[in-house]
């Protein structure tokens, strides 16, 4: 009988699992008492190796990571209440932060959900493969490889890898279940862990985090340019001096850029209409909602009668469009959908071949040269990456060559696995939220359905960034939902965050 291969990130090819190599660190209390510890986890790159093989091959250099490693490291920050006995043996709560490509958070001090949970928890706080104080996945670190090496490397990367770590950590700190939370992509990462290794799950909670588990990426972006449409319309319906401003802030890029003398970012880049567009991102949750209203009617500078763009304007484009800190967010933004059987029509391969760009093509309205011929501003743009982008980003042009190889690639391993959270018996509570602009309302409750047992909480009042908005509130009512511990309903009146 022949064995069955699998191609490099298939988590049905990866090798028996073992506990991770852990090495504690430092012990720091922040300023308000919070304890916090750090932990270090080896781990290998490719999951098919055990940790002894991936050892190897970094001692020979021909492992898959940058100079030839097999391992690499994985950083998580636990927080506990205080310094007491009784709070250094609370259960664990692995939070799953949002991405791809960002670290785990790193509060001053403890507030909002973190508050809450640490009442009843301890979190450990993952900074996923790749991101924070892990062993970085930067344009400097993998600059060293090919862009095909890059592009090998990178496959790693995404949720089953991740929640593969996460196992490898649990087994190592002795812990027979915890707890996860997971935001945004940490739910998707959720999803994979549910599908995986659901054993070792006590619970699992999700905030706009329920990813489709079935069909192509160009259905996400049907839905997402849509939600945008919509939260624009809300939006510069409320604040018509924002649409305004709007209107003029793109008539000026436009005629400067006619005129030869195009607005610059501080990089030096062209600030083009379709970059000024991703600020489209504030419109993503409220928190940072009100702050696009004063970018948009203070973004034009008239002083000494030239105008141009405001400093502050152009300091937050620049925010937005540089990933020089976090690169994985847009090398690997398409890829988190990729899946063997997720072929769309459009194209007839299972390649995510830029999927926000093809798609776009159905929504005239976003386009910058589209709606410059009809002498209009274009819908501002969400968590939609482009080709562009790559090469328009000095910092990421490096990864520009891998970034293409990743859009056309077409042999990927599964993400989840639909049989098994056809069965699942773990409890599981999300939040969706019924006007998100990132994570569809209506994806996501197809998904919900998908896994047997997952409990809804569906908001009307908050957009993608809930957990930073009423993350107290939102985690004691997923945790009764999924019937975690009464004791964090004790006191319903602490919504800080």
């Amino acid at each position: 009988m022949t064995e069955q291969t699998f191609v490099p990130g298939d988590p049905r090819g990866f090798a028996a699992l073992e506990p991770a190599a852990h090495e504690q660190g430092d012990t720091i209390a922040l300023l308000d008492g919070t304890v916090t510890v750090e932990h270090r986890f080896t781990v290998p790159v490719d999951h098919s190796q055990t940790l002894a093989e991936a050892r190897e091959h970094t001692a020979d250099g021909t492992g898959p990571g940058p100079g030839g490693a097999g391992t690499l490291t994985v950083f998580a920050r636990e927080f506990r209440a205080s310094d007491s006995a009784e709070d250094a043996e609370k259960p664990w709560l692995l939070y799953l932060q949002g991405g791809p490509g960002s670290g785990g958070t790193r509060p001053a001090r403890l507030g909002g959900w973190m508050k809450e949970a640490c009442r009843t928890h301890r979190v450990l706080m993952l900074d996923q493969r790749g991101t924070g104080a892990s062993t970085p996945a930067t344009v400097a670190s993998l600059s060293a490889l090919s862009p095909q090496a890059q592009a090998d490397y990178l496959v790693h990367l995404r949720a089953p890898g991740i929640v593969r770590d996460a196992e490898m950590m649990r087994l190592a700190l002795g812990v027979e279940r915890w707890t996860t939370l997971g935001q945004s992509f940490g739910g998707f990462c959720t999803l994979s862990y549910l599908s995986w290794y659901p054993e070792s799950l006590e619970r699992s909670l999700v905030t706009g985090g329920l990813a489709p588990v079935t069909g192509h990426a160009d259905r996400v972006y049907r839905a997402t340019y849509a939600r945008m449409r919509a939260r624009a319309e809300e939006f510069f319906g409320r604040v018509p001096q924002a649409e305004d401003g709007w209107k003029r802030i793109v008539a000026h890029l436009r005629s400067r850029a006619a005129a030869g003398e195009p607005e610059m970012l501080p990089d030096g880049s062209e600030l083009t209409v379709a970059r000024a567009q991703m600020l489209g991102m504030y419109l993503g949750g409220n928190t940072r909602l009100d702050t696009l209203v004063y970018l948009l009617t203070e973004g034009l500078d008239t002083t000494g009668g030239t105008p141009r763009l405001s400093e502050a304007f152009r300091a937050a484009v620049a925010g937005i469009v540089e990933r020089r800190t976090h690169p994985l967010y847009t090398v690997l933004h398409e890829a988190i959908y990729a899946q063997p059987d997720a072929v769309t029509e459009a194209t007839g391969s299972a390649a995510t071949g830029w999927a926000a760009a093809r798609v776009l093509a159905e929504h005239p309205d976003f386009d910058p040269e589209a709606t410059a011929a009809e002498n209009a501003a274009p819908v501002p743009t969400g968590e939609h990456v482009f080709a562009w982008q790559v090469a328009a980003d000095s910092d990421l042009a490096p990864l520009a060559e891998a970034t293409q190889i990743l859009a056309a690639k077409q042999d990927w391993g599964p993400l989840y696995d639909v049989e098994a959270l056809a069965e699942n018996t773990v409890p599981v509570a999300a939040a969706v939220y019924t006007d998100d602009v990132y994570v569809d309302r209506d994806l996501s409750l197809e998904t919900a359905e998908a896994v047997q047992g997952l409990k809804v909480k569906e908001y009307g009042e908050f957009h993608h960034d809930g957990i930073g908005d009423e993350g107290a509130r939102i985690l004691r009512e997923l945790l009764e939902l999924a019937g975690g511990s009464p004791a964090l309903n004790d006191d319903p009146t602490d919504s800080t965050t």
